[in-house]
């Protein structure tokens, strides 16, 4: 049988990332993220996994981003009950970012259930994706591998971990399979970081790879200069503070989050920017950033010597994690300038909702967005500066100043990419590459990039399309 590779999801698109290898002898799963955007879609293609649980041998896990990791609940409740390998502290993360997902899921149903009765809308009644309960399972399946340390997952299969300099615990996945005798290397790249990036290493480059299944998020263009990041931010916080406003920052829980504190704390120091208040309002930051602290094996050199020396790169005087509720309403109730960073990036759920429906009609505030912000989401309406958004089913005018800063991404751009996969191709006999994570426009510029320096059989495939490797 040759080898085969179905793109479940993240395949033309950016979310739900979900991938299977199949052999003659086992299958083994790479990744089992959510779908992201409209509630009715994203719940309709979350609970169809697109595949059997049953005939799941393994589970392979890039890294932590519910994109990638939230739909695994979903897949133990309907039955799997084998391995899911992973780094150390992306198990770490997920203990806490499964049960953060399940909590929201829980709490949508309930406001979504109480509106359907209170308006007498004629509508089924939603029912949470999976409860905090079903978190416990996949936590207790998991299996921690450290980088380099090559595994046995299945039949005929061995995987190795690199660092893939995205996130915390992020991991490129090298698969070694053995096919009735016939050798190959596939490798994935989870999502792939960037070189220079404060805090976390930069990203490894595997050997003789077979077949390189790549993401594409930012395949159509290019991100700012890494050093010209803090001058940008800074001169937002200073035009922003000097009319009186605040600046909100959408930011994913983890890295994007501890990237900013850490860009905030050096702007501090040099005196940039003025002693106004940050608060990380977030619990699931709060409580990312404690498993931050847990695993300074994951750190770049820099980022260990401040631990080393006692000077945390999560802390600094004026800043402020915000846990309690009623602290949180208190940041909108002031009117004094001040930094606020809440999840969630793409400003589909979570706290940062109560901060935009408090600032999106005021000129004198800022929403900084520093992600990547999916289609049909508040955060890419806010992106195109619609005339109007929908805040909590109210539409509200967009008048505060906008400001997009890419380059925070945790994502390689085009650049970095196309570097990634000519490394790749030099240290190994290349045959395949598959374009995952990515929306078309982007997949089709990417394509046309690597097919013009002769790379072979470049494929961005369908949802559910199985491909022969």
């Amino acid at each position: 049988m040759t080898v085969q590779i179905q793109c479940i999801g993240a395949a033309q698109t950016v979310t739900g990332s979900r991938h299977l290898v199949k052999t003659a002898r086992a299958t083994v799963l790479l990744d089992c993220g959510l779908f992201q955007g409209h509630r009715a879609e994203a719940r309709r293609r979350n609970l169809d996994l697109g595949l059997l649980p049953a005939d799941v041998d393994a589970v392979v896990l890039s890294h932590a981003h519910i994109d990638h990791s939230g739909a695994l609940p979903l897949l133990c409740k309907q039955g799997y009950a084998g391995p899911i390998y992973t780094t150390p502290a992306t198990r770490d993360l997920c203990a806490v970012m499964l049960l953060d997902a399940a909590m929201i899921q829980v709490a949508d149903a309930r406001y979504l259930n109480r509106a359907i009765e209170r308006d007498g809308v004629d509508a089924e009644r939603v029912e949470p994706l999976y409860e905090p309960e079903d978190v416990q399972p996949v936590l207790s399946q998991m299996h921690c591998v450290p980088y380099h340390r090559k595994q046995r997952v299945a039949d005929g299969v061995w995987v190795t971990f690199l660092d893939a300099g995205h996130v915390l615990g992020s991991a490129i996945v090298v698969l070694d399979v053995d096919d009735d005798g016939t050798q190959q290397r596939i490798v994935f790249t989870g999502d792939l970081g960037r070189a220079g990036l404060p805090i976390l290493r930069d990203p490894e480059i595997p050997s003789g790879a077979n077949v390189l299944i790549s993401e594409s998020t930012y395949g159509d263009r290019q991100h700012p200069a890494l050093e010209a990041l803090d001058d940008d931010l800074a001169e937002v916080i200073n035009r922003t503070y000097k009319r009186g406003g605040k600046v909100v920052i959408p930011s994913f829980a983890l890295e994007r989050a501890q990237q900013i504190v850490y860009s905030l704390k050096n702007l501090r120091r040099q005196k940039r920017i003025p002693k106004l208040p940050v608060y990380v309002d977030s619990p699931l930051t709060v409580n990312i950033t404690q498993v931050f602290r847990l695993h300074p094996e994951c750190f770049d050199r820099e980022a260990r010597g401040l631990l080393q020396g006692g000077d945390s790169p999560f802390e600094f005087d004026g800043l402020r994690y915000v846990s309690e509720k009623q602290d949180s309403i208190a940041i909108d109730t002031t009117s004094e300038p001040c930094v606020v960073i809440s999840a969630s990036g793409m400003c589909e759920a979570g706290r940062v909702l109560h901060h935009l429906r408090a600032t999106v009609e005021n000129p004198k505030d800022t929403v900084i967005i520093v992600g990547f912000q999916a289609q049909h989401t508040l955060g890419r309406r806010i992106v195109e500066r619609r005339p109007k958004v929908r805040i909590f089913g109210v539409e509200r005018r967009l008048a505060a100043e906008v400001v997009v800063m890419n380059g925070f991404s945790a994502h390689a751009d085009q650049g970095e990419l196309l570097a990634f996969a000519e490394a790749v191709r030099e240290r190994g006999p290349l045959r395949h590459v598959i374009l995952v994570h990515g929306e078309p426009g982007a997949q089709a510029v990417f394509r046309e990039l690597l097919d013009a320096r002769g790379f072979p059989s470049v494929r961005a495939p369908a949802p559910g399309q199985i491909l022969d490797v």
